[in-house]
């Protein structure tokens, strides 16, 4: 049958009649003044019961009622649309750049064996997965894995991390570059540190970390390390598969340099990206050292580049809300002392 010519609006329409209306909005100005105060719809429709009213109309009609009057105390949340990926590093928004994010899986045990330690990375644009399961995950073994990581995929262009002493290096020391920094600027990747604790920078990540427990943890039981191990590698490279065409438009990643030794010793280049918040005072403590950044940005987000060959640091101003809007706040010199590295 042929509705079109048929009107839209339903044939008949129940609306609330306006001595009703009036009767809920007296209720409402009484229980204001009462000793409760409750004034919600939910309180209103609880005394017009109490009161035998017929017909008693729903909590929904309720609220309309208010909202038709202005009485509505909550306000609605404005929703916006969300940054790009990667906002905090312009370089991969103007110029589409492959990040790796890496970060760690802890607080897994086999039953009656070892405690573990997940290694994990994913790439941002490409989503190129990885997962290692460890009983001891240092220093060393981050690079070993991420320099076989990248000899397979090539180079990002960046890597992001989070302030794990194990990525950043010993932070009770003042200009401190730990191994895996010193590796990733061997390659001229750029390390870049952001909190875990603020939302949004960690979510590629934290994404692959609860797919892994999913997926693979949760889903088998594992009598040893080496049945864990054959288990992940199976998924991640099932993941890595049904991902191909995403990896494949991912932008190009460059190759590990033939016969490629880190040097641990080397003298450094490039750069370092720290994102953290401001303090109190609009300070923001970078490899140790507390700089003055600025008395009104207090609180806030802050990227701070390191940049080793101009021998400075510079401070950057973020905000999500207008994240196409990042105004210099302050440059400070500053020069990485050299320092052998002890291996």
């Amino acid at each position: 049958m042929d509705w079109n010519d048929r009107p839209s609006s339903p044939k008949s329409v129940s609306r609330t009649t306006a001595k009703t209306e009036a009767r809920v909005l007296s209720l409402r100005d009484r229980l204001k003044r009462s000793v409760l105060g409750e004034v919600g719809a939910v309180a209103i429709r609880r005394e017009l019961l109490a009161a035998s009213v017929s017909p008693c109309p729903a909590v929904r009609t309720i609220g309309r009622i208010f909202e038709r009057n202005g009485l509505l105390d909550g306000r609605r949340r404005v929703r916006r649309p969300p940054p790009p990926k990667v906002w905090h590093i312009p370089q991969v928004v103007t110029c589409p750049s492959e990040m790796d994010c890496v970060d760690t899986i802890e607080g897994l045990a086999i039953r009656d064996g070892a405690h573990l330690t997940i290694l994990t990375a994913t790439s941002l644009l490409g989503g190129v997965p990885q997962a290692w399961p460890r009983v001891t995950l240092a220093a060393t073994d981050v690079v070993s894995l991420l320099v076989e990581h990248w000899t397979t995929w090539g180079l990002p262009k960046f890597a992001q991390f989070d302030n794990d002493n194990r990525f950043v290096g010993p932070r009770q020391f003042k200009d401190a570059i730990g191994r895996v920094i010193r590796m990733c600027l061997n390659l001229g990747v750029t390390p870049v540190f952001a909190p875990p604790d603020e939302v949004g920078f960690q979510a590629a990540i934290e994404s692959i970390n609860g797919l892994w427990q999913a997926k693979v943890w949760q889903r088998f039981e594992h009598p040893n390390l080496k049945s864990l191990k054959n288990r992940s590698t199976v998924y991640i490279a099932a993941l890595q598969q049904r991902r191909a065409v995403r990896i494949s438009e991912a932008p190009a990643r460059n190759p590990i340099p033939n016969n490629w030794k880190l040097n641990l010793q080397a003298k450094l280049h490039g750069g370092i990206i720290f994102i953290w918040r401001s303090s109190a005072n609009g300070q923001v403590t970078v490899l140790g050292r507390t700089y003055p950044v600025d008395t009104k940005w207090t609180h806030r987000l802050v990227r701070a580049e390191v940049d080793l060959d101009l021998h400075v640091i510079n401070f950057f101003a973020l905000r999500r809300r207008q994240h196409d809007q990042q105004p210099l706040l302050a440059t400070v010199p500053y020069v990485l002392p050299q320092k052998s590295f002890r291996e």
